[in-house]
C-alpha cells in the first residue's frame, strides 16, 4: 500500500509542477498577444435590437462597438461606461482591464504547481516519517 501511495504522490508532484509550468508559460504568451488596453469613457446608445458605444481613442480617432448580449444586459440603463479599448485596434473593447480567458488559464497554472508542490512536500515528510 505504501509503494501505490508513494506512486500517486509522484504522479501528483510530476504532473503538477509540470503542467503548472506549462500553463504558466501559455498565460504568459496568452498575455502578451493579448496586447495593451487603455481605459477610456464611452457613451452608450441603446437601440431597440442592439446597443452601441462610441469612443475616442488617444489619438482623437472616433471608435464604436456592438455590444454582446452580455455586455448590453451589464451596460443596460447607463448612458455613460468605462470601457477598456486595444490600442492599435479601432472598433475593439471590452469591459475588462484583463482578458478572462487569460485569468483562467493563470489560475489552473497556479492551481496545478500549487498540487505539485503540496505532493512534492508530502512526499518528503512520508520519506522522513519512513525513516
Amino acid at each position: 500500500m505504501d509503494h501505490a501511495l508513494d506512486a500517486v504522490i509522484e504522479i501528483f508532484t510530476w504532473v503538477g509542477i509540470g503542467a503548472g509550468i506549462l500553463l504558466g508559460l501559455a498565460a504568459l504568451i496568452l498575455r502578451l498577444a493579448d496586447g495593451t488596453w487603455l481605459p477610456t469613457r464611452a457613451v452608450v446608445e441603446h437601440e431597440d435590437e442592439s446597443s452601441l458605444v462610441r469612443w475616442f481613442d488617444q489619438d482623437g480617432g472616433v471608435n464604436a462597438a456592438y455590444l454582446t448580449y452580455e455586455q448590453a444586459r451589464e451596460l443596460a440603463g447607463k448612458d455613460m461606461a468605462d470601457i477598456y479599448y486595444r490600442r492599435g485596434s479601432a472598433n475593439r473593447m471590452r469591459l475588462t482591464h484583463g482578458s478572462p480567458a487569460v485569468r483562467a488559464v493563470a489560475l489552473l497554472a497556479a492551481g496545478l504547481l500549487g498540487l505539485g508542490v503540496v505532493a512534492m512536500i508530502l512526499s518528503w515528510v512520508l520519506l522522513f516519517a519512513r525513516g
